[in-house]
């Protein structure tokens, strides 16, 4: 069999479609607002009667605020010039909503990220503490984001109703179903092909999205039977009452898919702490017996089913694919890494704010953000994250000045050692201590004393008694004490004594004590003794060779360290030149350049020299948790094997000492012993390579979750006025990172201008951190309503200037205009975003919310008003159930498309293979297109509706 040719497919296609629909309107002449007795002539007849009642130009009417614009019969050029004041006007006060929008989606955000503290007792008695929000996700994006994002058309709606006596208007219900359409159609479209190609975004929470899109649906088809099936043209109380309840019907069905309540409800689960704060996760298990019990909250024993502890009141948000801490610290780690690499020229503050631009970026974002983001980038106002990272930046900066600057603005001068240890050779004459001043007055003269004593090394036999008092002059702040160490020719071990500070006195400027002298180690309020006030002077044999060592037998290390000093000491003597073999030998920790580089060699110690460092390389691999050692080996030191007659002079000395030696007893025969240069306790180093401090703290900090609400809320008023009439850089697509500062493009300043009234007459709105951001919600709910008020007017004044209707105008102009800042806040969460939920996810919640709140609100209102009259409350089912049936139909196809598209091929509901992502965004503007005409083809009746 051929293969058939495509256009002749198409071809049988469109004609077997156009049967198809001469066929319905034969076969169904009540589609076309006929009775279904009537035959096609008679339904041409009631088309042509209809269309010369359409074509009627509709008169301008007062509104609920605006007064008509008299004359009511302008000319053709006085039209043109109202027409341009009212689009420029309205174009105006969408700004206005948008900027009052900001504030109150603000609000919201504050609101639903109060958190509270929990109790967790872990199963072997241990308790933990951390916090959850009490808001949960799916009930905050429901309720009050939808209502912050929707607020303009459900207020038009009820003010449009009450202002006209509550009679039912075509504004504002063909606002909410232009505005549905156009989340539906062409942000959803938008957000499938701004996705960088190659790359996908999901629903998450599955369930959650397709309660929300069924009911999203079933919203507008209940609208088609109220209107026309149920009561047609006539909205009864309990129609307008329950459209209103389906409200939080629609809630708790989204709750409990959220909470996977029902039938998730019997499977049975086991619960574990995380390693995240006290994480709850969840995983299915077997039956356990009814006597255990995995988890304490708050004081309550909660049984193994774990519903009362997921599902309670506490509301935990909680979800098993959440990804482990430990994953996401590699992923910090990951990102300073790249970072490090990327700009190896950057200070590490600049490093530190690049990363937590990036970690903001990455963080998942609350609806309400996303609406405050695109608002402020539109208006001039700057990117959020980006100046919450230079802030944070410049935090971390000035706090560091501060705590380097915190000894030097002590009020009070302090005196002590600095250092507090020393050490000297037996043959050095004196040994230099140093003592400083830190702090207080510097113009003022003081005085210290000082005192040596004994330790192991006595005074007289192995250094020189010392006393006397240290006099720091105006502007001194260092000064030496030197004590004088007795040679001999005996060799002894290592010995110390201690050199003790006293009696600090504040002198006048002839050098005198001044009046009410202070007494010993008294601290008055100008000056006293700091730590440490004691030193300690060890004094290192000189006659023998030496015993070598290391310090420790464990050494830590940072990775990000670079290079390491290992330091070798030399005691109980300095005699000769003394060579050392060492080398390096692998643990856990690996050589060859993977976590260290190996080292092997000789130390050579000179004669006198005490102190020798071993230099190994650590290899920085930046890793957030390390524990991996290896070991520095100490071999037998022998003397440098020299030439001539030096070496021989020390051999020859060393064989008089052990003639002299000859016949004493033992203790004196091990003393001389440890004259000749040997090991000493501690030859083999530990050495453990641990990860960076600096580094870990810093992946700690950005591991921690920013809270939104800090970053577009505000404290106080003076912060609100200042940020009105500052104008900041918004979003530059050429350079996605921060670091380098922004000035403000030409955009910027244009929007700026044109928002300055609105950015100033907002900014008397109430801070966010009143009232925990209740004060900001109510004072912009209440000025959204009047900019709402005076928007209805416009629009109307301006359909009926230019011959629109009034449901023509909802669909196009009205619905656009609310629906601006919501398509650039979709955008940005579909491109930062890792899921789709914040970009799509909740147009489906919000479309559903628009009904009931908007029209069950405002019609319930009507209803009861004329019910309690006696009367009806009538709405033409015409134009609005033509829409409703329109719209319902796309959303199906739209629904299946985004079904069709989590496929393999394709991967996600946004985003996939380029040529998958252009014919998609085709298909959904088209669907939106196709809506905006055949809703204005009713309206004029070219088109016949229900």
């Amino acid at each position: 069999m051929g293969r058939r040719d495509p256009s002749s497919l198409r071809s049988a296609a469109l004609r077997l479609a156009v049967v198809a629909v001469v066929l319905l309107l034969e076969l169904h002449p009540s589609l076309a607002g006929a009775p279904p007795e009537q035959s096609l002539g008679g339904f041409v007849s009631a088309v042509s009667t209809n269309k010369t009642e359409c074509s009627k130009p509709e008169a301008c009417t007062k509104g609920v605020v605006l007064p008509i614009w008299e004359p009511q019969n302008p000319s053709f050029g006085d039209k043109v010039a109202r027409a341009t004041v009212y689009f420029v006007a309205l174009v105006y006060m969408f700004l206005g909503v948008s900027i009052i929008a900001d504030r109150f989606m603000a609000s919201i955000e504050v609101i639903t990220s109060q958190e509270k503290e929990i109790t967790i007792k872990k199963p072997n008695g241990e308790t933990t503490t951390t916090t959850v929000r009490i808001w949960n996700e799916t009930v905050s994006n429901l309720t009050l984001m939808a209502l912050g994002s929707s607020a303009p058309e459900i207020l038009l709606s009820v003010i449009e109703v009450i202002g006209h006596k509550f009679e039912a208007g075509t504004l504002g219900p063909s606002t909410i179903v232009g505005s549905a359409a156009f989340n539906m159609f062409v942000i959803i479209g938008l957000c499938v092909y701004v996705v960088p190609d190659g790359e996908t975004r999901k629903v998450k929470h599955l369930r959650v999205f397709f309660v929300t899109a069924t009911w999203s649906i079933f919203a507008y088809i209940w609208l088609y039977l109220i209107l026309s099936v149920i009561s047609p043209g006539v909205v009864q109380v309990w129609e307008g009452l329950l459209t209103f309840f389906f409200f939080p019907i629609c809630v708790l069905f989204a709750w409990v898919a959220d909470r996977r309540l029902l039938f998730y409800k019997y499977v049975y689960k086991r619960y574990r702490t995380g390693k995240q704060c006290g994480m709850i996760i969840e995983t299915e298990g077997d039956r356990p017996l009814p006597s255990k019990v995995d988890i304490e909250m708050d004081g309550k024993m909660l049984n193994s089913h774990g519903v009362d502890f997921l599902d309670g009141p506490l509301g935990l948000d909680i979800d098993e694919k959440d990804l482990d801490e430990e994953e996401t610290r590699r992923d910090m780690a990951k990102i300073l890494k790249e970072l490090k690499q990327k700009h190896p020229d950057k200070e590490v503050e600049q490093l530190i704010e690049l990363a937590n631009y990036q970690v903001l970026s990455q963080q998942q974002k609350s609806r309400a953000f996303y609406r405050c983001q695109a608002t402020r980038l539109m208006t001039g106002a700057g990117n959020i994250l980006k100046k919450h990272a230079a802030d944070q930046a410049r935090k971390a900066v000035s706090m560091h000045e501060v705590r380097s600057e915190v000894g030097d603005n002590d009020p009070i001068s302090k005196i002590f050692f600095e250092p507090c240890s020393y050490q000297c050779l037996e043959n050095c004459g004196t040994v230099a201590v140093n003592v400083v001043r830190r702090g207080g007055d510097l113009g003022k003269a003081l005085a210290v004393d000082y005192r040596t004593e004994d330790g192991t090394a006595n005074a007289g036999s192995d250094y020189e008694f010392t006393e006397g008092m240290v006099v720091f002059k105006a502007g001194e702040t260092m000064k030496e004490i030197r004590v004088g160490i007795i040679d001999d020719d005996i060799f002894e071990e290592d010995e110390n004594f201690l050199i003790h500070l006293s009696n600090v006195k504040v002198l006048t400027s002839d050098g005198e004590e001044a009046e009410g002298g202070e007494s010993e180690n008294h601290v008055d309020s100008m000056a006293c003794l700091g730590l440490p006030s004691t030193a300690t002077v060890t004094i290192f044999d000189d006659d023998h060779a030496g015993i070598f060592t290391f310090e420790e037998p464990v050494f830590h290390v940072s990775e990000s360290v670079g290079t390491m000093e290992v330091k070798v000491l030399r005691t109980s003597g300095a005699r000769g030149v003394v060579t050392l073999p060492y080398k390096t030998v692998e643990g856990t920790a690996r050589g060859s350049g993977e976590d260290f580089e190996d080292a092997h060699g000789v130390l050579e110690f000179q004669n006198d020299e005490i102190l020798k460092s071993i230099t190994i390389r650590i290899l920085d691999r930046e890793e957030y948790n390390k524990q991996s050692s290896f070991y520095v080996l100490l071999e037998t030191p022998q003397w440098r094997r020299k030439r001539g007659g030096e070496q021989l002079k020390e051999e020859e000395k060393e064989e008089e000492e052990e003639e002299a030696l000859a016949g004493k007893d033992e203790e004196e025969q091990r003393i001389a012993d440890m004259g000749r240069p040997m090991l000493g306790d501690h030859v083999k180093l530990e050495v453990i390579i641990e990860e960076s401090y600096e580094f870990k703290n810093t992946v700690d900090k950005l591991i921690k979750k920013t809270n939104l609400a800090l970053l577009v809320g505000t404290n106080s008023w003076r912060d609100q006025f200042i940020e009105a009439i500052t104008v900041s850089a918004g979003e530059d697509d050429e350079d996605d990172e921060c670091g380098e500062e922004k000035l403000p493009s030409c955009f910027d300043y244009v929007m700026h201008f044109l928002t300055v009234f609105w950015k100033v007459l907002f900014a008397f709105v109430p801070p966010t951190d009143y009232w925990n951001g209740w004060a900001c919600f109510v004072v912009s709910i209440c000025m959204i309503g009047l900019l709402t008020a005076v928007i209805g007017d416009l629009a109307s004044s301006f359909g009926c200037t230019v011959g629109l209707k009034d449901s023509v105008t909802a669909v196009v102009f009205v619905a656009l205009g609310t629906s601006v800042p919501d398509t650039f806040a979709s955008k940005v969460a579909a491109t930062q975003d890792q899921y789709a939920d914040a970009s799509i996810g909740n147009v489906t919640g919000s479309n559903a919310v628009n009904v009931f709140l908007g029209i069950g609100v405002a019609w319930s209102i009507a209803a009861i008003y004329h019910n309690s009259k006696g009367e009806e409350f009538r709405v033409d089912p015409g134009t609005l159930a033509f829409s409703v049936t329109l719209f319902t139909i796309f959303a199906f196809i739209a629904v299946g498309v985004l079904m069709y598209r989590r496929r393999p091929e394709i991967g996600g509901e946004l985003g996939g293979p380029r040529t998958a992502k252009l014919m998609t965004c085709m298909l959904f503007f088209s669907l939106w297109l196709l809506y905006i005409l055949f809703s204005s083809l009713e309206a004029y009746c070219h088109i016949q509706g229900f």
